[in-house]
């Protein structure tokens, strides 16, 4: 098993303090890019096949498969490739997705009343930015791995927390500033100028990575493990269970404060920043997380939430109810996610652990 949270080694502070402008900065506005075009394009199609919530169960479905396909990738070429391969790939592949842009839906794929639109769907946003979105994906992994492997980092997971206060920022952004503020082809306009921004400095990265990787450890220097064994098949399947009762109880939150409690717009926002937030913490630094705190919390929290859900709203009015659930997702997301982080392993299995986690 890893060492504990609180004992993860000095090396993790010191990279957290001296992460690379270059890399940081590439996964911060990847994560952002990545959240909001989410909205952007659902806007956009959901008129076009009538609204139906078919329509964004298929965006859903296409955007979280193209999410784990770029963990594959990432996966993949850190463990297949030379690293100057690596480099020269990713920038083959960005080059080639801006000539996708701008990520304007054609008007070929506008339904015209007998097509499958599931089919439609999945069809639409994998020409109009599967590549684009496949590439933001694959980079939090991938530059992180780059950073670990040319500043001999091991432990580059506040770069995580990074990425997440991105799709936060996103998350708030979206509804707040940008669907009442500007215009929805100004909004695809200006996310594909964004995607070029993304791509100069990912050049940037895999420039810098291709000249410090000759002043970095060799290959087999890396691939080796002196002193840290290779994860157990336990520690492997808790990186998995661990962020799944996590997304599955901020459904289960979700679904309940929006059916049962009330009928607020937006109302789902709420949880799911908590949720980020709650990622944030834990890989931002050790402090957060208090595993004697939220040990014990935790039990005493699922019971309440238990309690609410078999009373329903005949004890708590609604504004208290949204507060309650909410703390006690928040609580519940910081005690599987920091245990997560506890469990983070050598920066050698980095892609594997994101994406178990995806």
């Amino acid at each position: 098993m890893a060492e504990p949270l609180s004992q993860t080694p000095a090396t993790d502070g010191v990279a957290a303090r001296s992460c690379h402008a270059v890399y940081a900065a590439t996964i911060f506005l990847s994560a952002f890019l990545l959240f909001v075009v989410q909205p952007i394009l659902a806007k956009v199609i959901l008129p076009w096949f009538g609204g139906a919530a078919g329509v964004w169960a298929t965006a859903m479905l296409f955007f979280q498969g193209a999410l784990l396909v770029g963990y594959l990738y990432a996966r993949w070429a850190v463990r297949r490739l030379p690293s100057s391969w690596q480099a020269l790939l990713h920038v083959a592949l960005m080059g080639l997705s801006l000539c996708l842009l701008p990520i304007v839906p054609a008007e070929r794929w506008r339904p015209t009343g007998s097509e499958e639109a599931s089919l439609r769907v999945l069809g639409l946003l994998g020409a109009s930015a599967g590549l684009p979105y496949f590439l933001l994906a694959s980079t939090g992994p991938l530059m992180q791995a780059w950073y670990a492997h040319a500043e001999r980092v091991a432990f580059p997971y506040r770069l995580f927390a990074l990425s997440n206060l991105g799709c936060l920022l996103a998350l708030l952004a979206y509804p707040v500033v940008i669907e009442p503020l500007i215009g929805t082809r100004t909004q695809l306009l200006a996310w594909s100028w964004g995607y070029v921004v993304f791509c100069a400095l990912s050049a940037a990265a895999a420039a810098r990575y291709w000249v410090q990787r000759r002043a970095g450890p060799a290959e087999e220097e890396w691939s080796a493990e002196p002193g840290t064994p290779a994860p157990d098949a336990g520690t492997q399947l808790l990186w998995i269970a661990l962020p799944a009762c996590a997304s599955t109880l901020l459904l289960a939150v979700t679904n309940h404060l929006c059916q049962n409690v009330a009928a607020i717009p937006l109302l789902w926002v709420a949880p799911l920043g908590l949720y980020l937030l709650s990622f944030i913490l834990c890989f931002d630094r050790a402090g957060w997380y208090r595993p004697v705190w939220f040990r014990w919390l935790l039990p005493v929290t699922l019971l309440g939430m238990v309690f609410g859900v078999v009373r329903e709203s005949s004890v708590l009015p609604p504004k208290l109810a949204i507060v309650s659930f909410g703390a006690a997702l928040f609580i519940c997301s910081m005690f599987c996610h920091g245990e997560l982080a506890a469990l983070k392993p050598h920066a050698r299995h980095l892609t594997s652990y994101y994406l178990r986690i995806a």
